[in-house]
């Protein structure tokens, strides 16, 4: 690839170019785990709502509050057994918000990880095109992509 000044694209600057493509690619799958944990979250959250609304928690303490059907089916129909169900469903809940949490807090880690990577090698691919008489405009605003490839 040739800069707009005419300067040549350096086998130093295609291999941090090559690094950066592929850190750009881990990110994308970082952000695809992030979106995975985002909805599994989402849909614990939702399971909360939907199969147990304020009502249903009555049956818990006292078996007198009123239960629609959602809640019933989730409770065993209020039957002898309804409060070892509803805890067995909420248990279920708690684990997959927890997992879906973790699974979040380790992925934002690895790209807060991965950004101060990017954050390196770009610098370094900057500092090799400007000394091979690229601009700093031309440098910043290269296709790491093509570089990569050499194309250009």
């Amino acid at each position: 690839m040739i800069a707009a000044s005419g300067a040549e694209c350096p086998p130093r600057a295609r291999e941090l170019a090559a690094r950066l493509s592929a850190l750009f690619c881990r990110d994308v799958e970082i952000v695809e785990r992030l979106n995975d944990a985002q909805r599994r979250l989402r849909d614990a959250n939702e399971r909360l709502w939907s199969g147990l609304s304020p009502d249903a928690f009555g049956v818990v303490y006292d078996g007198a509050a009123p239960v629609g059907e959602g809640q019933a089916a989730a409770l065993g129909a209020g039957g002898p057994g309804s409060r070892t169900e509803l805890l067995v469903v909420l248990q279920q809940i708690h684990s997959t918000i927890h997992r879906a949490f973790c699974r979040y807090q380790f992925a934002c880690e690895e790209r807060r990880q991965l950004a101060v990577d990017v954050g390196e090698v770009s610098q370094q691919l900057t500092e090799v095109l400007c000394a091979a008489g690229w601009s700093v405009d031309d440098a910043r605003g290269a296709d790491v992509h093509e570089l990569a490839r050499g194309i250009g």
